[in-house]
């Protein structure tokens, strides 16, 4: 089941963001560290009602951010579509127990078919340069890349801009 977040859930969340980043570290893939993502991150998630869990059964196993507010980071990519009614995909991470399950397919049916339901123009997301899983995922789904952007915060390393327009 895939719902909104709620308040008091962001212990959990941020429990399994963690566990994700020291999965991907473990892997040689420095994505996330202690600055992000951060529970201020989350919080103003739930304050826009952009922020999604999915659960198996009464367990919280992953989430994601489907926002219609475009980053300024965003603002150099020359995207496929034109800035009208777009979501922007942010911090989809499922926690390491559950992950090769299909839960990430699961999000993104999810945030696919709101998009549909909410003729949404595209949907646009980023993804580390060094995480080739995450890019083979996107990219067979449709996604088209389209350019890079940076976090100095998180990586010397870029992140890779990816739309799939509906």
């Amino acid at each position: 089941m895939i719902r909104k977040a709620k308040q008091s859930e962001i212990e959990q969340i941020i429990t399994i963001t963690r566990a994700c980043g020291a999965k991907m570290a473990s892997e040689g893939i420095f994505q996330w560290n202690h600055h992000y993502p951060n529970p201020q991150a989350f919080q103003k998630d739930i304050e826009r009602d952009e922020l999604y869990v999915l659960l198996s059964e009464a367990t919280i196993i992953g989430c994601m951010v489907i926002s219609s507010e475009k980053d300024s980071e965003y603002n150099d990519i020359t995207w496929l579509s034109e800035d009208n009614k777009q979501y922007y995909i942010h911090r989809v991470a499922i926690h390491p127990d559950f992950q090769k399950k299909g839960n990430a397919k699961r999000l993104m049916d999810f945030a696919e078919t709101l998009a549909q339901e909410n003729k949404i123009t595209s949907i646009r997301l980023d993804t580390f340069s060094q995480n080739k899983r995450n890019q083979k995922f996107y990219e067979a789904r449709g996604y088209t890349r389209l350019g890079n952007i940076y976090f100095p915060k998180q990586s010397e390393f870029p992140f890779y801009c990816y739309e799939k327009v509906m």
